[in-house]
């Protein structure tokens, strides 16, 4: 099989790059953080690049690309722990490309890729527990037209998108609607998260919202595989930079007159290190390429994925602050931010041990059939 990537890809990854490096600096971010934990400018900067479009269609006004461009992207995003909810474009972009109805689609598809809008997906609610079917956020027709009523739970920059993919009980099934921030009913209660990110709580109230799809377990169970694909290869591109941020440190730091780098166990350690980083940039790979396999196959997929790229991130993000000292956990050094990065993405679409069930359930599922 050939994993190399293509001239086009490689010009993709490129461009970020050059972008992290030039435009999103460390001081950049601390500002950005400083300041909430978004910027709308550095946003609009990622839809310059193109990359809000990347999975809106060309007739709909994006760049038709597909989930290894997104891998890509987000990889060298990652590298520079960037702030900014791109994941959330991809989502809302092939979301609504795949399942709104057309007039949904003319609507908002161009306005998603040209970064004219956030459109963020508002899901979790208390006591879901990583569920998908979990919800108690009902939808109610009134002629044409549906409202809302409900609360979800640590939206990405809920208090700063311009609408929401709202997943809601219609008639005791799950469908899936897009309610504006500036709807009447809807409030959001915005605060910093660990990363130095953002978040808000939602409350929607008898807000008017309109209909995306009335099968809204399946949108959103796509919704939630494509979130995962890419966190896995932003994390990808956080313990890439980690690794490349402890070996420069410790060929720096010396004790008892001579490099660090020199002691044999700590040596070990970073190859231990570099194991996890290349067994979670396969499991990526693998993640990436099964985005638009038949359902029950990319589900699974996802789940093995986000077990092996949760076991990494953690093992890389304590042992690069370990390998650090205390210098590793202040808020000055550079290391300290990547290690809270890696915390969180570990708990970001369900954590290690949620996605382990889900393997074993859907594992003991596929040998009943065959039994």
């Amino acid at each position: 099989m050939d994993f190399d990537f293509s001239d086009d890809q490689e010009q993709l990854r490129d461009a970020c790059a050059k972008w992290v490096e030039k435009g999103y600096g460390f001081e950049r971010r601390r500002s950005i953080v400083a300041a909430g934990g978004f910027d709308r400018k550095a946003y609009n900067e990622l839809a310059e690049l193109g990359l809000t479009g990347l999975y809106v269609p060309e007739d709909l006004g994006g760049m038709g690309m597909g989930p290894v461009e997104g891998m890509v992207t987000l990889q060298e995003l990652g590298r520079g722990i960037v702030l900014e909810p791109l994941t959330q474009a991809l989502i809302s972009g092939a979301v609504l490309a795949g399942y709104a109805p057309d007039a949904v689609k003319a609507d908002w598809c161009s306005k998603v890729a040209a970064g004219e809008v956030l459109v963020v997906l508002a899901h979790t609610e208390r006591g879901s527990r990583y569920r998908s079917d979990s919800c108690k956020a009902t939808a109610t027709p009134s002629g044409d037209s549906w409202s809302v009523t409900g609360e979800k739970n640590v939206v990405p920059v809920g208090d700063h998108a311009d609408a929401f993919l709202v997943p809601a009980l219609a008639n005791g099934k799950m469908a899936l609607f897009l309610v504006e921030r500036s709807a009447s009913g809807v409030s959001a209660k915005g605060y910093g998260t660990q990363d130095g990110g953002r978040a808000a709580e939602l409350s929607f109230k008898d807000a008017a919202a309109t209909l995306v799809t009335l099968d809204g377990q399946t949108a959103l169970e796509h919704a939630i595989d494509i979130g995962i694909a890419a966190t896995c290869a932003e994390a990808v591109g956080v313990m890439d930079q980690t690794l490349a941020i402890t070996v420069e440190y410790m060929n720096t730091r010396k004790q008892f007159g001579v490099a660090i780098a020199s002691f044999q166990a700590l040596r070990h350690r970073l190859a231990d290190m570099k194991m996890q980083l290349e067994l979670a940039r396969s499991m990526s790979y693998y993640a990436s390429l099964k985005l638009n396999a038949p359902t029950a196959e990319r589900r699974i997929a996802m789940a093995r994925a986000k077990v092996q790229l949760g076991q990494s991130m953690r093992f890389v993000g304590q042992q690069a602050v370990q390998l650090h000292g205390g210098i590793g956990v202040t808020d000055e050094y550079i290391v300290s931010h990547y290690f809270k990065k890696l915390t969180q993405m570990e708990m970001a679409w369900g954590d290690t041990l949620h996605h382990l069930g889900e393997v074993s359930d859907r594992m003991q599922a596929s040998a009943g059939v065959f039994a």
